[in-house]
């Protein structure tokens, strides 16, 4: 179930990234949308055609793009929530995994579940899990960094 009241965490801190995963200035891109919950960030994705590895299932890459997205939102927003930020930190991926535990089927709304399993005054390791239906299809881990000015990516957003 989407939570359509609020704004997605993408547009409320970056309507104009052109992130393939994330932006919501990628007319191309996955767009996706996180919400905040009681465990760090939700995502529903529903899946396209060209997502497809093969007829019925989900190419891993694209699973592997929404866990680096999700998660990364998730460590920036746990970050900011922190207190020790004037505006969402701009964080990137420094490490992120993907487990493939049964194929992902397409046609099917995928949920992705991020909470963050520990953090420092500028990183957060998340995890990740995606659901299609009841079923746990993939897992995923993330080391993500709040990035200083002078990385390409401090205020991208």
């Amino acid at each position: 179930m989407n939570n359509t009241d609020t704004k997605s965490v993408q547009d409320q801190y970056a309507e104009k990234s052109i992130c393939f995963g994330c932006g919501p200035a990628n007319k191309n891109g996955l767009q996706i949308k996180s919400y905040r919950s009681d465990h760090g960030l939700d995502l529903w994705f529903e899946t396209k055609p060209e997502h497809q590895a093969f007829p019925g299932v989900i190419n891993g890459g694209i699973i592997g793009s929404l866990f680096d997205c999700h998660g990364n939102w998730a460590a920036a927003v746990a970050l900011l929530d922190t207190g020790d930020y004037k505006s969402i930190p701009s964080t990137v991926t420094a490490s992120y995994s993907v487990e493939l535990i049964r194929p992902t089927p397409f046609g099917v709304p995928l949920y992705i579940q991020a909470t963050i399993k520990s953090q420092s005054t500028d990183k957060a390791e998340v995890e990740m899990e995606l659901y299609a239906d009841k079923d746990l299809c993939a897992k995923g881990h993330g080391l993500f960094i709040a990035v200083k000015e002078g990385h390409p990516a401090y205020h991208r957003w």
